[in-house]
């Protein structure tokens, strides 16, 4: 199978969802806060909301993989089985009579059983008969032996395709830390990636695929904020020169804060030489341009204007801006609505939550059709279309 991506616009054909389940049914408002989300989503409407996603895709010719059977069929693997299970007992949590007891739980279950236990979590009741010892009799018959992951849905962060390689990200918050254990699992042991290399890993550096665009083939801009931190982003650097796989890298600071979690919060691309972006930082946002020296290391620049950086660095004239919204109150409403986090589905053509009307709009004097779906539940862990979505082939631009 092809696995190529040297853009954020070349068409897509082929791309990595994961269908909200029974994970974000776990949400509580005693845990919401820490696993990341504002408010506790109906789940009914939330699939229905993904399943217009993936309709709208393949509407247009997008192969739509999901992140659960892939993970299923991953643990018929036994090396993958292992290598997961094995990750979900290092939790020091447990203690050694509540770790033998999960890990005989784990080990009756079958492939997509197990699966969805990783997915959804495993809650202390449901670890029947109780297996004694002192950390299960502390626990609060409400907490969870394995905690469950519902920003499994937002794909697009725990791994990002560069050409033909594949980077396993290294999640920041430790509500996520788990994801890419099973991202990674995928990735090396199923077989549709087989040979497939990987550039980055999770004990790695902490970066996040939202921080990481593709705006040209051979030129990334990397956000460094709240998730990805400059040693990050300089081992990314150092890799993807190492590989070839860039000659460019656009290092870009960003307020480390949720409304500007990730890059492509305030900026993603529509088209070969544009980019949907918040108005507030357009004239405010610098970036250091990172190339390598002769012994391929990285080195930087003095920071520029990120739209003057990326226009050199793609061999263009400029980088044309659309804003989201048309006056400050609505560009801030829109921005936080996840108006600039865009899906391209090939040059002018985007996938945009619906309630962005303003944008929506801006985007369409513009030039690029919007294909609209509807987010009021989805958009709950603060994340849009791209954030909701790991592009794995796309047609290269190169």
């Amino acid at each position: 199978m092809a696995h190529y991506v040297d853009s954020e616009v070349g068409r897509l054909r082929t791309v990595l969802l994961h269908r909200p389940g029974p994970e974000l049914a776990r949400l509580t408002p005693r845990n919401n806060d820490s696993l990341l989300f504002d408010a506790i989503p109906w789940v009914g409407r939330a699939q229905d909301e993904h399943d217009a996603f993936a309709a709208a895709l393949r509407d247009r010719d997008v192969e739509v993989l999901y992140l659960g059977d892939l993970l299923a069929e991953t643990l018929a693997v036994p090396d993958a089985r292992a290598e997961v299970t094995a990750g979900v007992l290092a939790d020091r949590r447990l203690g050694d009579t509540l770790r033998d007891s999960v890990g005989r739980y784990l080990a009756d279950q079958d492939p997509r059983r197990l699966a969805e236990v990783l997915m959804a979590g495993l809650a202390h009741e449901e670890l029947k008969p109780g297996p004694g010892g002192l950390v299960y009799e502390l626990m609060d018959r409400h907490d969870f032996v394995i905690d469950p992951l519902p920003n499994l849905l937002f794909t697009r962060d725990s791994s990002v395709w560069v050409r033909d390689r594949v980077a396993v990200t290294s999640l920041a918050m430790p509500a996520r830390s788990r994801e890419t254990s099973l991202t990674r699992a995928i990735y090396r042991y199923h077989p549709r990636f087989a040979g497939a290399e990987l550039l980055y890993d999770p004990g790695l550096e902490h970066l996040e695929g939202g921080d990481v665009l593709l705006l040209a083939p051979h030129v990334l801009a990397i956000g460094v904020g709240e998730r990805t931190t400059p040693a990050g982003a300089e081992r990314l650097a150092r890799r993807v020169f190492a590989a070839g796989l860039a000659h460019t890298i656009l290092a870009v600071p960003i307020a480390q804060e949720r409304a500007t979690m990730h890059l492509d919060t305030v900026c993603t691309m529509v088209d070969v030489d544009a980019v949907v972006m918040y108005p507030n930082v357009a004239d405010t946002l610098r970036a250091y341009t990172v190339t390598a020296d002769a012994d391929g290391e990285p080195r930087a620049q003095v920071a520029r204007p990120f739209l003057e950086a990326a226009a050199e660095a793609m061999g263009i004239d400029r980088l044309r801006i659309i804003d989201t919204g048309l006056d400050p109150v609505t560009a801030e409403r829109e921005q936080w609505d996840d108006g600039n986090n865009t899906l391209a589905i090939g040059p002018r053509l985007c996938v945009a939550y619906e309630r962005n009307v303003e944008t929506n709009a801006q985007l369409e004097r513009a030039g690029i059709e919007v294909v609209r779906i509807s987010g009021s539940e989805l958009g709950s862990g603060r994340g849009g279309p791209r954030c909701m979505s790991c592009p794995i082939e796309r047609a290269p631009l190169s």
